[in-house]
């Protein structure tokens, strides 16, 4: 299941969102968002986790949670969307 994860702290690592998430269960990867110029992280990201029940246990747990300092929104991530211009 692919998870998003909003209103991350600038200063979080992939590394830390994963540890987060690994609280829960297996973590297959975990990679925050960042700005292709500046390489600044974006304040979100993604986490993947294999089986279901575990990342919907960690969506309700962290959803509202406070981590360095902010309050984080955890939800299933939406298809992305291809646009042809």
């Amino acid at each position: 299941m692919n998870i998003f994860v909003s209103s991350l702290s600038f200063k979080t690592h992939s590394e830390e969102l994963k540890q987060l998430f690994e609280t829960y269960g297996e973590v297959t990867s975990a990679r925050i968002i960042t700005d292709r110029d500046t390489h600044r992280s974006k304040g979100y990201g993604f986490v993947e986790m294999p089986n279901e029940a575990e990342a919907n246990a960690a969506i309700n747990a962290l959803n509202g949670s406070e981590q360095k300092g902010r309050t984080i929104n955890v939800s299933v991530a939406r298809e992305r969307v291809e646009r042809s211009f």
